[in-house]
């Protein structure tokens, strides 16, 4: 009997705990949902004004002196961006929430002038900060927080890509390979499904991709999806050691912030004066052109990760994962179309392996490919994410996350990403 009162009243807990997390996680979503659509709305309209005056590249030198001014003079000018979420999760630190206006106003400017940055950033940024202000608000324990800081991440997510699976398994996965973060699995399902249904009703919906899909899985598939995703793990490895290599590099023999930002904004005017405007900002029209038509420059990868290194390792604001994407894209369909096999396909799992390359993010990745893609070529998708996840081997965009266990042996290894 007293074993039945004690299931009974840990069952009540479990309801209230339950019922918690619906309340706060819905609040984060709906605010985050909010601010992820108009991030996104006011990027879009950033990015259409910049492609219709072409001018706005001139202004790139002055909008980067304006971000350094402004992160100076609010003492943010070491932030570390989407790292400085991931570290709060990990510490179960705070996050102060005056950095969230800062990394939007940023992204927003580097965009409208033509600087090679996603959108993501200042979203995961700004939902973190706020998870992070609201479990500080209602006196919520350190792990708590922590739970809060994942759910705006989710939020900020689904929101700004329209991809609510994947936004649920992002934040929990991406802290540290290896472990996930069950507990945040109900609170992060909520925000991000509150924040897809802002995002919604409000009219800003996922990509849409007019792919086509071979519908059929050959031995000769196989083997050519399996080159690709080894070597779009090796694209992954040269994006993430590029970026990580050269804002060292940068920090030693450009030592002013504010030198930094003049250098990199002339350096993407030339090249965007040579190259043309495909690689300045989002450039998610190239990616669907990859994907629609599996059309795409033979040096597009290339370009577009020398773009985004001379924005983001010179001092300009955003996000690496929608370059991550036109990369990954790109060089699957330059392969495709080098192998007579499926252009389409081949950019579509490129950019779902440079993706899982750069993140270290296996399921999240393959929920990208179900949400973006279907089940069509979902064989292809499953080796391609395995293997890319292999071969990637420990690097990764953010230099917080750590690799619990190892990825080719049963072995806890709790070391930091390269």
């Amino acid at each position: 009997m007293n074993y039945v009162k004690l299931e009974i009243k840990d069952l009540g807990m479990r309801m209230l705990v339950l019922m918690k997390w619906i309340l706060y996680s819905t609040i984060v979503g709906f605010i985050v949902g909010l601010v992820g659509v108009a991030v996104v709305k006011l990027i879009n309209c950033a990015t259409d004004f910049r492609t219709q005056n072409f001018w706005h590249i001139f202004l790139l030198p002055f909008v980067g002196l304006f971000i350094v001014f402004i992160y100076k003079m609010s003492g943010r000018e070491n932030d570390s961006g989407t790292n400085t979420v991931l570290s709060a999760i990990k510490q179960q630190k705070t996050i102060q929430m005056r950095s969230a206006p800062l990394i939007l106003i940023a992204t927003i400017l580097t965009n409208f002038a033509g600087g090679s940055s996603g959108r993501e950033g200042a979203a995961l940024q700004f939902g973190g900060s706020l998870g992070a202000t609201l479990g500080h608000t209602f006196k919520f324990s350190d792990k708590d927080k922590t739970i809060m800081i994942m759910c705006g991440m989710s939020a900020a997510f689904s929101a700004v890509f329209g991809l609510p699976l994947c936004a649920i398994i992002f934040p929990m996965e991406v802290v540290a390979i290896g472990i996930m973060h069950y507990s945040a699995l109900v609170p992060c399902t909520v925000a991000s499904l509150v924040a897809h249904w802002v995002a919604l009703f409000l009219g800003c919906g996922p990509d849409k991709y007019d792919y086509v899909g071979i519908g059929q899985i050959s031995v000769k598939g196989v083997a050519l999806i399996v080159a690709l995703a080894v070597l779009s793990a090796v694209v992954s490895i040269i994006f993430c050691f590029s970026l990580h290599r050269v804002q060292k590099l940068v920090e030693k023999y450009i030592p002013s912030q504010y030198l930094r930002v003049i250098v990199g904004g002339c350096a993407i005017i030339a090249l965007t004066l040579l190259f043309g405007t495909d690689y300045d900002g989002l450039g998610t029209d190239v990616i669907a052109r990859a994907i629609n038509e599996g059309e795409c420059h033979p040096l597009a990868f290339i370009l577009k990760i020398v773009f985004t290194l001379l924005t983001l390792c010179f001092g300009y604001k955003g996000g690496e994962i929608i370059p991550a994407f036109f990369v990954g894209a790109t060089f699957g369909c330059l392969f495709g179309n080098l192998c007579g096999f499926s252009p389409m396909l081949c950019a579509a799992i490129g950019m779902v392996c440079v993706f899982c390359g750069v993140t270290n993010c296996p399921l999240s990745s393959l929920f990208i490919a179900v949400e973006l893609f279907g089940f069509t070529d979902v064989e292809y998708f499953i080796i391609a994410v395995g293997i890319a996840y292999v071969i990637s081997g420990y690097f990764s965009l953010y230099s917080s996350q750590d690799i619990i266990y190892s990825k080719t042996e049963a072995t806890f290894i709790n070391k930091k990403a390269k």
